[in-house]
């Protein structure tokens, strides 16, 4: 999971389909530009989130100089904060998987880009330091619609499988959404295995069912 840093626009089209699909409202002010004591909380926050420390609001709060309710007002609570660092954090890993995909086109491309996300997941070790030290909140946040991020992901995924196989992709044997939403379930299946199953997480596993799924031979 790459660490570049936070930017108001994202550098890549793969990057901003997320935050088009499900904005939420402090995604909404870090990307106005209108808010700079709410960018410069979020920054402090991401910054400790890859140091590998526990985003905490008092502390977070007392080291900008300001108390809890106006670091609230600023952006909103920990689950919302958590959400959009950790969607700060998947953009430049999504990508740094597009970039560094070598197939061309179509479903081996997709496969092969989802692949290299759930290899940068499962190899981040600030990221696993946040699920072992957070399981019930990092799968609360990351796989259920509690928070944007897993609605971000599937736009994402939709996306993907719109540019590489058309509005009807495997000949029309399943809609775009839905065929993006497996994809999703089987990533998180493998990214967070250990979480889930007390199995072990699996870039290799997950790149498998990716083209079992995407019917890439």
């Amino acid at each position: 999971m790459t660490t570049a840093a936070h930017t108001a626009t994202s550098p890549a089209p793969i990057g901003e389909v997320g935050l088009v699909a499900a904005p939420s409202w402090l995604s909404t002010r870090l990307r106005s530009g209108e808010h700079p004591d709410v960018v410069r909380a979020f920054d402090r926050a991401r910054a400790a989130f890859i140091d590998g420390r526990r985003i905490d609001m008092g502390s977070l709060a007392g080291s900008l100089g300001i108390d809890r309710t106006s670091l609230f007002r600023w952006v909103g609570n920990r689950d919302a904060l958590l959400s959009e660092v950790l969607w700060s954090l998947a953009v430049p890993t999504l990508v740094q998987a597009e970039h560094a995909a070598t197939s061309p086109a179509g479903a081996e491309r997709i496969a092969e880009i989802l692949g290299r996300f759930v290899d940068d997941l499962i190899t981040a070790e600030y990221f696993r330091h946040f699920l072992r030290r957070e399981p019930a909140r990092a799968l609360r946040l990351l796989t259920t619609k509690e928070s944007p991020i897993q609605r971000r992901y599937v736009a994402t995924a939709e996306w993907l499988i719109d540019r590489e196989l058309g509005a009807e992709p495997l000949d029309g044997a399943i809609d775009a959404h839905s065929l993006a939403y497996l994809l999703v379930r089987v990533s998180e299946s493998f990214t967070y295995a250990d979480l889930i199953s007390g199995d072990q997480p699996s870039a290799l596993r997950a790149g498998q069912a990716f083209r079992l799924l995407l019917r890439v031979p």
